[in-house]
This record gives structure tokens, sequence and C-alpha cells, in this order.
């Protein structure tokens, strides 16, 4: 996957996040799944070269 397309992925699952966090609270499950996935997301963005 190159740059631009992680941080396409990386907007979407943090707009994801977010929404999940206003409907269910910042400690819920889902979020703190959703918050894991976008922490992956964002390390194979700063991990590819430029």
């Amino acid at each position: 996957m190159d740059k631009k397309t992680l941080f396409t992925e990386i907007e979407a699952c943090r707009q994801e996040m977010l929404a999940l966090s206003e409907e269910y609270g910042l400690d819920s499950e889902s979020v703190l799944t959703k918050s894991e996935k976008l922490d992956a997301l964002i390390y194979a963005y700063l991990k590819k070269p430029s």
C-alpha cells in the first residue's frame, strides 16, 4: 500500500473512531479497537519511505 492510500485509510479510521467515541464513549471496546487499528496504520505510514 502506498503512502497516499495509507493516509486515506488513516483519515477514514480517524473519522470512524471519532463517531464511535461520540456514540459509545472514549473507553468503549469499539473505540479502543479502532484506536489500535489507527495506531497500526500510522505506524505503517511512518515506516514507508518518502
